[in-house]
């Protein structure tokens, strides 16, 4: 009797662990896992090429790798093909990395905020909390119906579309919009 209650437990324990890893989020058709860091995360969404050829061509994927924390709002490919004309192919050029930079690193900041923490803190600030990013930018957390928003520098709104994307250094919040710095 014992010996099948602790094997009945023990499966039970088991099928938790695997029920555990399967809830991982999927982004871009890609399960992400926690014991990843952003990079080795991004680099499988389908969502984010554009993302990750950019931080490439900036010259980030070794700070994206590091220790951290970090919480990056990550735009998948549809917001960046929603920018003008030639603007991502100018971007990807060598004589834009500055500017490429600045964009990238105005979607980071130097903390691990998932979105409840994000929301705790607008409702502290009555509706609205402003963060600078590892680039300088100051950004505009909100959220409504649930959905933390980011108001970049200029007037720019984009939406969390998949939140708390846990990540070994960080986290990761798929955004629907690029977030642009004033230049």
């Amino acid at each position: 009797m014992f010996k099948s209650s602790l094997f009945a437990f023990s499966l039970t324990i088991g099928l938790g662990a695997v029920s555990a890893l399967a809830s991982n989020p999927m982004v871009g058709g890609s399960e992400m896992f926690p014991v990843k860091n952003i990079i080795e995360n991004a680099v499988n969404s389908k969502d984010h090429t554009t993302l990750v050829a950019a931080v490439k061509a900036a010259g980030l994927v070794e700070t994206l790798q590091g220790a951290g924390p970090f919480t990056v709002f990550a735009p998948t490919n549809d917001a960046f093909a929603a920018l003008p004309a030639g603007t991502v192919d100018d971007l990807l050029k060598p004589e834009a990395k500055a500017t490429l930079t600045k964009v990238l690193t105005c979607h980071v900041i130097a903390a691990n905020a998932m979105s409840d923490a994000v929301m705790k803190m607008v409702d502290d600030d009555g509706g609205m909390h402003k963060v600078k990013t590892v680039g300088g930018c100051e950004l505009t957390l909100k959220y409504k119906d649930g959905k933390v928003m980011v108001e970049d520098e200029t007037g720019g709104i984009a939406t969390v579309t998949i939140a708390d994307v846990a990540q070994s250094n960080g986290v990761i919040h798929v955004i629907d919009k690029v977030l642009l710095p004033k230049m």
